[in-house]
């Protein structure tokens, strides 16, 4: 039987989604390698579970694929599916503790989002000022 596992990730509002199963150890990002992907910042920001568990991904290929919100908010996305399989994808309690230890954001989606712009004003809470002559 083939081993695939599916995974998933959100920041603001990106949804990056993460099929791993066994190969080469390739990772792709919307068709693209990670190695051509983005900026040099972007690719460091997805390739930090890489460098916490080094040989995490030797025999696995990933494809993700990710869509909506910005560059960086896709990026943080995209790691926090990558980690989450790479952790069910092995099943070891050690590496997990390494993530959360790092950041608990590799593992826990970041549900902040930016507050609605409302009337009578030009953003979430500022007002127009009033004038009463």
């Amino acid at each position: 039987m083939v081993k695939i596992i599916n995974t998933s990730g959100k920041r603001k509002t990106a949804i990056a989604r993460a099929t791993l199963k066994a190969g080469k150890g390739v990772i792709r990002i919307n068709s693209v390698p990670l190695d051509k992907y983005g900026t040099e910042m972007t690719r460091m920001k997805i390739s930090e579970p890489l460098l916490i568990v080094p040989n995490a991904v030797n025999g696995i290929d990933v494809s993700i694929d990710v869509e909506g919100g910005g560059v960086m908010g896709q990026a943080e996305a995209v790691r926090t599916a990558l980690a989450r399989g790479i952790i069910e994808w092995h099943n070891d309690p050690q590496m997990k503790d390494a993530y959360l230890t790092y950041d608990r954001t590799l593992l826990v989606n970041d549900s902040r989002q930016k507050e609605t712009k409302k009337p009578h004003g030009r953003g979430a809470r500022k007002k127009f000022q009033k004038s009463y002559r």
